[in-house]
């Protein structure tokens, strides 16, 4: 069970917020749930950054969004107009409740862990594979499961390698949120299937890639020649082929 959650019964009220360092937590019907006397009781869960908040975690935010093309603004910790269009615009994209509010699921989606486990006092959540966090772990298992399900095995690891290699990269972001919803970069992403729920064996090879598997040598691209339209991905350099994939530097 989380530490520091308080349950509420509101009566006559819709939304409560308290007030916390970086936003507010919201009591809202994602956390409602009914109560033996009747009414409703609500869970303290939901870490809130809307239009109107300011600070270090809004500042971030709107660095993460600049960096994957999503907002052109300031990063100034100012959460304006722009800074909720550009909100909902990443929602839109990864299939949650366009409503400008950067929620626990937005949280996540953005890859920003340490806030969103700070935010649930989720002390010790961590995975096994090279320490990183669940949440990079599972957002890795959906980018192979939505690139490359169809994939022999080490086809599957290969893809996660090239995130991972892309992270290690100057050339691009060094996150692995940062990497996957770079804009235009994933095939997945674009047309949502980065949502889809990862089998065990995505899973296993996210695992792996974290692990330190690279089958690639080193790649920082991969493309279905097959089905490949951009012109210029011809021109690198074939590192090896894996399956459908052709894997390059």
């Amino acid at each position: 069970m989380r530490k520091n959650v308080k349950k509420y019964a509101l009566l006559g009220a819709t939304v409560v917020s308290v007030a916390i360092g970086v936003g507010v937590l919201k009591m809202n019907d994602e956390n409602k749930f009914p109560t033996q006397a009747g009414g409703y009781e609500y869970s303290v869960t939901t870490a809130v950054l809307r239009q109107g908040s300011t600070g270090s975690e809004v500042k971030e935010m709107q660095r993460r969004l600049k960096q994957w093309g999503y907002y052109t603004g300031s990063v100034d910790g100012v959460f304006g107009a722009a800074t909720k269009k550009a909100v909902v615009s990443f929602q839109k994209k990864n299939g949650i409740t366009a409503d400008g509010v950067v929620g626990l699921q937005t949280y996540k989606a953005l890859g920003m862990t340490s806030a969103y486990n700070a935010l649930l006092n989720q002390s010790g959540n961590s995975s096994s594979a090279s320490g990183v966090s669940d949440a990079d772990l599972y957002l890795l298992a959906r980018t192979i499961y939505g690139e490359g399900r169809g994939e022999p095995y080490t086809g599957q690891v290969a893809i996660g390698a090239v995130v991972l290699n892309r992270v290690r990269s100057p050339q691009f972001p060094n996150t692995i949120s940062g990497v996957v919803y770079q804009r235009h970069a994933f095939t997945a992403v674009s047309d949502g299937q980065i949502n889809l729920t990862p089998d065990d064996k995505a899973m296993k090879a996210a695992k792996d890639a974290l692990n330190g598997w690279d089958p690639t040598g080193g790649a920082l691209y991969y493309y279905n020649p097959a089905v490949a339209t951009s012109a210029w991905i011809f021109d690198r350099q074939t590192i090896t082929v894996i399956g459908k994939h052709v894997f390059a530097i």
